[in-house]
């Protein structure tokens, strides 16, 4: 970890709060009977139904979806020993995926006791407050009869996840590469590198699904773990070998899967024509593998490689696993995680890697879903069809295998309902990031002297997500870049433009942009100022030029003053008659796309009719289907104003130029929101579930409604995406973080690559 990243990891934990994690109630608490309800006397009837029925908890507490991730820090990721409050971060970054991944809730606790007796007595005290326990960071060999001593005294789910969620995810993996390979289960000699909690638990799975115990060679540090061994655990006695191999090398003759869970390089080179025809290489060692996949792919090409890593095909995470698990855990009440529940979720994640992708979930891939074969064995950690496989499929395990006490009656509604799960924070903009990342473009900044804009710069350049063009002064970006502790490389990584003085670049662009701006009205001599004085004519006039491929202008002075600048350079597409303005705030609760937010003030019938196909158009960019609510004062026709007349008109348009959108309207924007409240206002409603594409009357409604969803409901804006641009082209709000530039700039990069579904 270099200085600069370890100073950007110590702000994100420190700022603008302490920590990663907060509490917040989930019941209005308002009112003097708010309080009596949630408190004295009203809680007493909640307890009194608790004491009758101790699956009353369920109703009436939290306890259904609160996970304890609890750790005595002995084996903190890389770090080691380093104690509990030392692994209090990694445990809050637990929690963090359990949220956002699951919904899950999490009270995360650092139990400072590294004695297992002791470490069993606190957490089984700790069984009437969770639904079920995450056991996090344990060495080896307590852990294994920590995770026993939990499981036999509790009645929840106990579940260690450094050893089960890597099994689960290794196994999953297996099933694909051995089905590549034309290759049983049964049949294959596997050879392992490390003999750790992980390890044992991988073979362990692997044995329970069909895996020949005596095909099993365990080695570690000390080499193969031999029959003669002394002293060993016994997780490991059940695999020794009565062999005379006594290193990693002879061990691997006609070996067909290679499991790294050890360090880096331990696998070398010169090795690989030991294994056997078609083998499957697992080098899950982090952040090194045990040998670097590319070697394998040239000298060995007929085998299937995976790692941890993000950076190449088929990363094993056990992210992939661990929150959908304890999901439909949850979900069913169950007193235990077995092995059932466990293979349930192997065959999960592993036929969703088979199943041919759909098109919402090729669009969340960019545009070009991963196909089943040697370099896409295993789904990617934020494939959004991972909780509707997994958890359905072990809630539903649970009930088989008799472990569950609140079964699930409608498998297909409890499907549907997990969707609102799908598609929050990091789904939305990830698959952005992945697909800009793929092809970056060349992206020019209008106020590069910015620091918010220098800050996205460095993580565009980082991420490979674009080439930034920075306009403004020289000697002050470089300055800021030095004051700033950034690690941009002018000149090489990011171009530098000073439209002041560059004239060598900027003087051939004035005379197209006098005749571009001339027919708006400005005289030749104004013209040929703007260029050197205004940065969004400049950066505008290089995409325009084609010099770059996207351009981001904007983020000081008044937002629509910049549209004034940029529309008579990049004008909107022949196809349309307005330029509109789509937002989009993620909230607690999900995503909602609100339009027009910031370019037509009074929109006609026909401009919501095409602002609303444009909207939805940019949904899918996503990898979102649309569910659009054109929202009104009016619901269902219950106001005969201009206002509702214009919303009834525009929805008979869209559905006869859309049909298959699911849209509706006029509505309420609660209605718009709870499918119940639209449900009794027109039972045969199209638009199923909640909106996610809010079409507004007009502009005073849309950013009033944005700006308020982004301040009063703790929501994380993006945009505003400009729709109908004939060219990838935006404008900063003065207010946006380096996160949001960030954002809008992943987006600019993937219309540049004009790849259909994302274009704006």
């Amino acid at each position: 970890m270099d200085d600069d990243f370890r100073k950007a990891a110590l702000d994100y934990h420190r700022l603008p709060r302490p920590g990663k994690l907060a509490i917040e109630p989930t019941k209005r608490m308002a009112t003097q009977r708010d309080l009596a309800l949630a408190y004295s006397p009203g809680v007493a009837a909640a307890c009194d139904a608790i004491k009758a029925d101790a699956d009353a908890a369920y109703d009436y507490t939290a306890r259904g979806n609160l996970v304890g991730v609890i750790s005595n820090g002995t084996a903190v990721l890389g770090l080691g020993n380093i104690g509990a409050l030392a692994g209090k971060p990694v445990m809050e970054g637990k929690a963090v995926l359990f949220k956002k991944f699951a919904g899950i809730d999490v009270f995360d606790i650092e139990v400072d006791a590294s004695d297992p007796a002791l470490f069993c007595n606190v957490v089984a005290a700790l069984e009437p407050t969770f639904g079920a326990i995450n056991l996090e960071d344990i060495k080896a060999p307590e852990c294994f009869a920590i995770e026993a001593e939990l499981r036999k005294r509790m009645r929840i789910p106990v579940f260690h996840d450094d050893q089960h969620g890597t099994a689960i995810t290794v196994a999953a993996a297996v099933r694909n590469g051995l089905l590549l390979q034309g290759k049983d289960l049964a049949d294959v000699r596997l050879v392992t590198s490390g003999a750790g909690a992980a390890a044992l638990a991988c073979v362990d799975l692997l044995v329970s699904m069909g895996l020949r115990p005596e095909n099993v060679t365990l080695t570690d540090i000390k080499g193969v773990i031999r029959a003669d061994r002394p002293d060993m655990l016994p997780n490991m006695a059940r695999y020794a070998r009565d062999t005379n191999a006594t290193t990693l090398q002879d061990a691997l003759p006609g070996t067909d899967i290679f499991m790294g869970l050890s360090a880096p390089r331990v696998l070398k080179p010169e090795w690989l024509p030991l294994l056997a025809d078609h083998p499957l290489i697992l080098a899950l060692a982090n952040p090194e593998p045990e040998i670097d996949p590319d070697l394998v792919t040239s000298l060995r090409p007929d085998a299937i490689i995976a790692t941890g890593r993000t950076d190449y095909a088929n990363q094993v995470n056990n992210v992939l696993c661990f929150p959908f698990i304890f999901r439909g855990a949850l979900d069913v009440g169950a007193t235990t995680i077995n092995e059932a529940m466990k293979i349930a979720a192997v065959e999960a994640i592993a036929k969703l890697a088979r199943v041919e992708a759909s098109e919402v979930v090729a669009a969340a891939y960019g545009g070009a879903a991963p196909v089943f074969g040697p370099d896409y064995i295993i789904p990617k950690p934020f494939d959004p069809r991972l909780i509707l496989e997994i958890a359905p499929a072990v809630a539903k395990a649970a009930m088989d295998s008799g472990v569950a006490r609140r079964p699930i009656g409608d498998f297909h509604a409890y499907q549907k309902d997990l969707e609102r799960f799908v598609f929050r924070t990091g789904y939305l903009m990830r698959p952005v990031f992945e697909r800009a990342a793929r092809d970056p473009k060349r992206l020019v900044f209008a106020e590069g002297e910015d620091e918010r804009v220098l800050r996205a710069a460095q993580t565009l350049v980082d991420d490979g997500i674009a080439q930034p063009i920075l306009l403004g002064r020289h000697e002050a970006i470089a300055a800021k870049v030095k004051e700033m502790g950034l690690r941009l490389d002018l000149g090489r990584s990011v171009r530098v433009l000073d439209p002041a003085t560059d004239r060598e670049v900027f003087d051939p662009l004035v005379p197209e942009y006098q005749r571009l701006a001339g027919r708006r009205g400005t005289p030749p001599e104004p013209a040929a100022r703007r260029v050197a004085t205004r940065p969004s004519v400049a950066a505008a006039m290089l995409l325009h030029d084609g010099q770059a491929d996207a351009a981001i202008c904007g983020g000081t002075g008044a937002w629509w003053r910049q549209i004034q600048y940029i529309l008579p350079i990049i004008p909107r597409r022949p196809d349309v008659n307005r330029v509109y303005a789509l937002s989009c705030v993620i909230l607690p609760t999900g995503v909602l796309f609100l339009c027009d937010t910031y370019m037509v003030i009074e929109p006609t019938a026909e401009q919501i009719t095409e602002m609303t196909l444009l909207a939805a158009e940019a949904v899918r960019g996503f990898g979102i289907a649309p569910k659009a609510a054109l929202v009104s004062h009016s619901s269902f026709g219950a106001s005969d104003s201009d206002s509702a007349r214009k919303m009834r008109q525009a929805l008979s348009m869209i559905r006869a130029r859309a049909p298959g959108l699911e849209v509706d309207g006029e509505m309420h924007a609660d209605a718009a929101l709870v499918q119940a409240i639209r449900d009794r206002a027109v039972p045969d409603s199209r638009l199923t579930g909640t909106a996610n594409l809010l079409i507004m009357p007009n502009l005073d409604a849309a950013n009033i409604a944005f700006n308020l969803l982004k301040a009063a409901a703790d929501g994380l804006p993006i945009g505003p995406v400009l729709l109908g641009m004939s060219k990838p082209i935006h404008v900063l709000v003065p207010s946006v973080t380096a996160r949001g530039i960030l954002n809008l700039s992943a987006l600019a990069v993937v219309e540049a690559q004009g790849l259909g579904g994302a274009r704006a």
